[in-house]
């Protein structure tokens, strides 16, 4: 890549002042030579392949960082889905692997594993079965696995069973880390036409039609975007899209060159750019603030969705002019919990379930890291879900759903989860029963739009 002196100078700024960073590189590794009718032979080589892949991971994106002074603030595996591998294990079994992979992500220093997930959009299968079993236990004994659920797509249509089983699994989990605000759900994403190679937790796992390894890049930029939008206070909504076009190309463009480096340096492929606008909680690292200063007085207000559609696809043109490899979700994250305008929102009466639930429709995924009160049900929860899953499957694009129902607390509260995944306001559900709904199981069918052929 041919990077001007100019782009270097802009790209410094954008890290001193404008909280520029690559948000993670996630190294995606194949699994599925590693099943065995031996769980211990299974166990031993899942191990030693995470283990030997990953083994400079840190360490090499630890010197780039310093070599380029952009930081990369996450060092992340994703691997293949874990319930193919599984065969005829038990749950007991499944659990333990969750350790081991909980295990060496603690000696590689990686922030996050994901991929103890299962594809269950058109049937369950015994091993699918065993994983789902697991999942509340297996979440609540690990600190680094994160998991994730396919429930639906557009092909297919939503498997109603398993979304019944998500509702009751999520319950579980809150319940069995009720002594950390049910933190257990914040590593558990239930989706909708997941993609194969996106790098962000807790939604990563390495898919299908991936190679043998791969490093997949998520960078991140809401207050670039946002200080970029303040230097341009009267331009119209034209210009406004202009100006996050390019401000997103230079993003891109500084993120593929660290990821280019890293997966050069550590001998494997560069997989692709994941465009996202991921917030954190620092000042004015905020998606909510970006649309605030498109113009909405506060993030939830009437105008928020076109604010936001405006917004995403201005991000998706700058970042596929800039890569010729983009991939994963690419667009912009609403996470409540990791995004002070969005909690600031919900305590100022602006923003509901409601309002978040109608803005996925425009963005990249879903509902994201939203607390919600103690006493949902797990109907409920499956309702939220199959709400979602709806909304994807129609719309042709990703949803998800990360919510976490946390033991004891009421509609107002604020609890905090810690590090990347913040505070939040905790938010109440609409008190009328879905369990009808939910009790019937079986599918609901594909849409019109899958016969595409």
């Amino acid at each position: 890549m041919n990077i001007a002196f100019a782009e270097i100078q802009e790209t410094i700024r954008m890290v001193q002042m404008e909280s520029l960073d690559i948000r993670t590189v996630t190294m995606g590794i194949n699994l599925r030579d590693c099943a065995d009718s031996d769980f211990s032979k299974l166990n031993k080589r899942v191990y030693e392949k995470i283990t030997g892949y990953a083994s400079n991971l840190k360490s090499v994106a630890e010197q780039v960082e310093k070599e380029y002074g952009i930081p990369i603030i996450n060092k992340r595996i994703s691997i293949t889905p874990i319930a193919e591998i599984l065969g005829n294990a038990t749950k007991e079994e499944a659990i333990e692997l969750a350790k081991t992979l909980d295990r060496a992500a603690k000696e590689l220093g990686v922030d996050f594993i994901g991929g103890y997930s299962a594809l269950v959009h058109k049937g369950i299968s015994k091993g699918d079965q065993v994983l789902l079993d697991a999942l509340p236990e297996a979440l609540s004994v690990t600190e680094r696995v994160c998991a994730s659920i396919s429930v639906a797509t557009t092909r297919t249509g939503i498997n109603m069973d398993a979304v019944r089983q998500m509702g009751e699994i999520i319950k579980n989990a809150a319940e069995l880390t009720k002594d950390q605000n049910g933190i257990a759900c914040a590593k558990l994403v239930v989706f909708c036409n997941p993609v194969e190679d996106n790098p962000f937790m807790a939604g990563a796992f390495h898919g299908a039609g991936e190679g043998e390894v791969v490093l997949n890049v998520g960078v991140s930029g809401p207050g670039v975007v946002l200080n970029a939008l303040k230097r341009y206070p009267d331009a119209d909504l034209g210009q406004v899209s202009d100006v996050i076009k390019k401000t997103t190309f230079k993003i891109t463009r500084a993120g593929e060159l660290l990821g280019r480096v890293v997966a050069e340096r550590l001998g494997v492929p560069f997989g692709i750019m994941d465009l996202s606008l991921a917030p954190t909680n620092a000042m004015n690292d905020s998606v909510a603030e970006i649309l605030e200063e498109i113009g909405l007085e506060r993030v939830g207000t009437h105008g928020t969705i076109a604010a936001l559609a405006l917004m995403n696809d201005a991000v998706k043109k700058g970042g596929a002019m800039a890569s010729s490899y983009v991939g994963g979700l690419s667009g912009a994250f609403i996470p409540v919990s990791e995004d002070n305008g969005m909690i600031r929102g919900i305590e100022e009466g602006a923003l509901t379930l409601s309002k978040l639930e109608a803005m996925t429709c425009v963005c990249s995924v879903g509902l994201d890291m939203i607390a919600l009160t103690g006493d949902v049900t797990p109907a409920t929860l499956s309702a939220i879900i199959a709400d979602e899953a709806a909304i994807g499957m129609i719309n042709k694009k990703t949803t998800a759903v990360r919510v976490i129902p946390v033991p004891g607390k009421k509609e107002g509260e604020m609890v905090e989860f810690g590090g990347l995944l913040g505070r939040a306001p905790v938010m109440g559900v609409n008190p009328f029963s879905s369990e009808k709904l939910i009790s019937r199981g079986g599918r609901i069918p594909a849409p019109l739009q899958a016969l595409i052929n």
